[in-house]
């Protein structure tokens, strides 16, 4: 079925639980910046769905996202490209164009990682079931399977309206510097996972605003997709890939609220005649329900195998305290732990506010701090 995939001037952002909706409409924001659902009203010439009567948009069907949006007054539809057939099975090609299915931004796949996914969610059998790390809470971690996830570009004119839902800066190492706690990020760099990607081509040789874009691609239209890999990216990611790998992802659901984690060592430095390891971590909160909740604070145990266990409480994430609902069901964010032990582990609860004002306690599922023998140097290949 031929549909029209649509780009907002401001890009709204995307809801995807509802799996029992059929249409996916991408249009352009309020000055306002507040998101509402509108109920669509004119017919899409291509594939028989309606769009909103004062904009020139289009819908697209698709069976399992559902994509919100503000109302329909005053907005500027452009039109992107075509959705293409999500992959069911296979792995997206560098190169390819995509919406994220959570977030709403555009990006292009620059390659993709292979992870083991831990999912809590899932039983396993006795045999496959490993050991809790000491103190953890009660459940065994299942054996991990192999999931994909891609490492992408977000579009820059996206990034500043997915800020407040997912942070654009989800990739950060060490400096090269004296000071062993600087840190530095390179922005519009993401981790997706194949689930979240709704692939769509453009006719338009740069469809894509990154300053790196066309520094890693190259339009060929005799290929599928039309974006090839230039040299600088092959180079780039051979010479950058210890600190960009993705290697272990877990997930875990209390209550609807679906917590994943990806932790990424990034290196070891000296301080004080003393080796100080860091790690970075990504984690997403997901509301799977219906019902409207807000994340009121944080609750960390970290292990080390120095044989120190730390305690952190706090309030929110990242100075947020991140509501989550039906239109707007997810907030990611990364942060940063150092131990002065080359592993350890990380675990702990998010205290969860109902509307009624009521508690409960969203489980982190465990997860290991594991380095690397080599230390990492920064990243090659980019001028800051």
């Amino acid at each position: 079925m031929a549909a029209c995939a649509l780009r907002r001037g401001l890009l709204s952002t995307v809801g995807k639980y509802n799996r029992k909706q059929s249409h996916i409409l991408l249009t352009a924001a309020d000055s306002g910046g507040a998101w509402d659902v509108f109920r669509p009203r004119l017919l899409c010439r291509s594939c028989g769905l309606t769009a909103a009567a004062a904009s020139p948009g289009l819908l697209h069907h698709h069976q399992q996202r559902r994509f919100m949006s503000s109302r329909p007054e005053g907005k500027i539809l452009e039109t992107v490209g075509v959705f293409e057939a999500v992959k069911q099975h296979g792995k997206y090609e560098t190169g390819q164009l995509f919406l994220h299915s959570v977030f709403g931004y555009r990006g292009i796949v620059l390659f993709p990682w292979h992870a083991r996914l831990y999912d809590r969610d899932v039983t396993p059998p006795m045999s496959d079931s490993k050991p809790e790390p000491p103190g953890a809470h009660g459940s065994k971690e299942v054996k991990g399977k192999t999931h994909t996830y891609y490492q992408v570009l977000i579009d820059t004119r996206d990034c500043p309206h997915i800020s407040q839902r997912s942070q654009t800066e989800a990739v950060t190492f060490l400096a090269n510097h004296d000071d062993s706690r600087a840190l530095y990020a390179i922005p519009g760099l993401d981790y997706v996972s194949h689930e979240d990607i709704l692939p769509y081509h453009s006719t338009e040789q740069i469809p894509i605003q990154h300053e790196l874009f066309e520094r890693f691609l190259v339009y060929n239209p005799s290929k599928t997709p039309p974006f090839i890999a230039r040299d600088t990216l092959k180079a780039w990611q051979e010479k950058n890939h210890p600190w960009l790998e993705l290697s272990d992802v877990h997930r875990e659901t209390t209550e609807n609220i679906r917590v994943t984690v990806i932790p990424f060592y990034m290196g070891m430095r000296e301080a004080q005649n003393s080796h100080v390891y860091w790690w970075r971590y990504c984690i997403r909160l997901e509301n799977m329900g219906n019902e409207v909740v807000q994340l009121r604070e944080r609750h960390w145990r970290i292990f080390s195998l120095s044989g120190t266990l730390e305690t952190v409480r706090g309030r929110g994430v990242v100075g947020r305290e991140p509501v989550l609902s039906k239109e707007q069901p997810a907030f990611q964010y990364s942060s940063h732990v150092s131990l002065q032990a080359p592993s350890g582990h990380m675990w702990g609860t998010f205290r969860i506010e109902r509307t009624d004002g009521s508690h409960f306690d969203v489980r982190i599922p465990p997860f290991s701090l594991e380095s690397n023998k080599d230390d990492k140097a920064p990243p090659a290949g980019y001028t800051f």
